[in-house]
């Protein structure tokens, strides 16, 4: 079976999060979409509300799951058995830092990252740009995946 790990904050998960997610589906037999814990970031929404809302939008969908992890994303890939890691690039910033990344846990773990290249209406969208617009009161609702909703 091949299963890839779908890593990422995801404060919050947007459309851009949502098309990488569902164009990948084909590729594999499941995706489990893993919120983590960076320590360089300071967040908007709680761990728990950020899984609960991505359960729900996609309880529906057999090929997905989700959990959280706090460790080297590696080891969560051998934890929940997944061979790849699944990446969106939406820029060369993107690819240059998300290149030495794959390369080094490819060195570590054997294991490959497939990256796919957002779709050009959502490379714009960041979760950094989302949450600054929410910190400053604006309507991010057409940023995120419709039906998805956060409440702080």
């Amino acid at each position: 079976m091949k299963t890839a790990l779908f890593p990422g904050s995801f404060d919050p998960f947007t459309i851009g999060h949502q098309d990488i997610l569902m164009r990948a589906l084909p590729l594999f037999d499941h995706i489990h979409i893993a919120v983590g814990n960076n320590s360089q970031k300071k967040y908007c929404y709680s761990p728990e509300l950020r899984i609960g809302v991505i359960r729900k939008a996609y309880a529906g969908e057999d090929k997905i799951s989700v959990g959280a992890y706090d460790a080297l994303t590696i080891t969560y890939c051998r934890e929940v058995g997944a061979g790849f890691i699944l990446r969106g690039l939406r820029n060369t910033t993107d690819f240059e830092y998300e290149k030495s990344i794959a390369q080094l846990n490819f060195q570590m773990g054997n294991i490959e990252t497939v990256f796919l290249m957002s779709s050009p209406e959502y490379a714009h969208i960041s979760s950094t740009i989302v949450r600054e617009i929410k910190r400053y009161d604006g309507d991010i609702s057409r940023f995120l995946p419709e039906g998805m909703q956060y409440r702080s």
